[in-house]
């Protein structure tokens, strides 16, 4: 007797009885699902998924970003990470945050092929507003060579009002 993923009966060899197995006892459980094996299955997908995921920049991708939190109340602080594709032409990157009254920016070098992959920025104390957090990734004679965006909100606590 054995199990297909979709959980339908198949017939054991030799014209056997049918009907669900549990382990390995060969024991008849009538209702008895293939549980176990659709839970194998999931765990392997969970651990291809993750692993993917993990895996800092796709295929073309020179920067990433991230923005934590995404929103927060005033005044708030900002941890900016732009994960950076090795590259001899990189000379340096530029974050910044801005919204209709407010601008905040930073900029660092990078050396080329030795730079650090990631680069942590932090803005401190932003007042309320949407903010767009955008960094770019500067080559040879000032040159953009990425550009990435996120959006950001920063609410008013109410807390002075």
């Amino acid at each position: 007797m054995a199990c297909d993923l979709h959980n339908r009966e198949i017939p054991a060899a030799g014209g056997g009885k049918t009907g669900r197995t549990s382990g390995f006892s060969g024991e008849n459980s009538g209702d008895a699902s293939c549980d176990g094996d659709a839970m194998k299955l999931q765990a392997i997908l969970f651990g291809v998924l993750l692993l993917t995921s993990a895996l800092p920049l796709g295929a073309g991708e020179r920067m990433t970003l991230k923005v934590s939190p995404s929103v927060s109340f005033a005044p708030a602080n900002l941890i900016v990470r732009a994960q950076i594709e090795a590259d001899a032409q990189n000379r340096g990157v530029e974050i910044v945050a801005e919204s209709p009254e407010f601008y905040r920016s930073s900029e660092i070098q990078l050396d080329g092929e030795r730079a650090a992959r990631t680069n942590t920025f932090e803005f401190r104390s932003l007042p309320p507003g949407t903010y767009e957090v955008k960094a770019t990734l500067i080559g040879p004679g000032g040159s953009a060579r990425a550009s990435v965006r996120q959006q950001i909100n920063v609410i008013a606590s109410g807390a002075g009002q």
